[in-house]
Parts: C-alpha cells; structure tokens; sequence
C-alpha cells in the first residue's frame, strides 16, 4: 500500500489545464468568501479552506515534471488543508457554520 499512495503523491505534475482548473476554483471561492463574508457580513470560513487547498493542488500540478517531490509536498499540504477544514466540521462546527 505505501508505494500505491506514494505514486500517486509523488506523480508527475497533470499539466497547465489541471492547474488552471484548480486555480480557477480557488479564485471563484476566494472572490465568494470576500464577498459575502465582508460585503455580506455572514461566516464563510469553509470557502476560504476551499480557496487554499486548490490553491496549493494549481501550484503542484503547474510545477515541471522533474519536481516530483515538491509537487507532493504541494499535494500532502492541500490534504491537509481540507482534513483540517473535516476535523473542524466534527469538533468544532461552529467556527465553519457560525453561531446563529
């Protein structure tokens, strides 16, 4: 199983369409965290985990092809990312929906 998950993580990079996807997601949560969280005054912090962690899986897939390793790097950080923003959801579900 280790070298299954290692290949996956420390693949080649998919390319600039992938990347241009993920950073295209990531500019769609962010501009949607910015405008209703400050425009619209109501909690949106899942938005900004989301804007985050596809921005750092555009950043590891734009990398050339002989930057495995960082792009794992990348990858195992957006993971971490959105496991964060899971943990978050079970313990403390507050801080992602708000107090009403």
């Amino acid at each position: 199983m280790p070298s299954r998950i290692e290949a996956v993580l420390f693949s080649e990079p998919s390319g600039r369409w992938s990347a241009a996807v993920m950073f295209a997601g990531s500019l769609l949560f962010l501009s949607s965290y910015v405008y209703f969280g400050v425009l619209g005054d109501s909690s949106t912090a899942h938005e900004l985990f989301f804007a985050v962690g596809l921005a750092l899986s555009g950043i590891a897939e734009s990398l050339p092809s002989e930057r495995r390793r960082t792009a794992g790097g990348f990858r195992i950080a957006a993971m971490f990312v959105f496991v964060t923003l899971l943990g978050l959801l079970v313990f403390a579900p507050e801080f992602i929906v708000g107090s009403r």
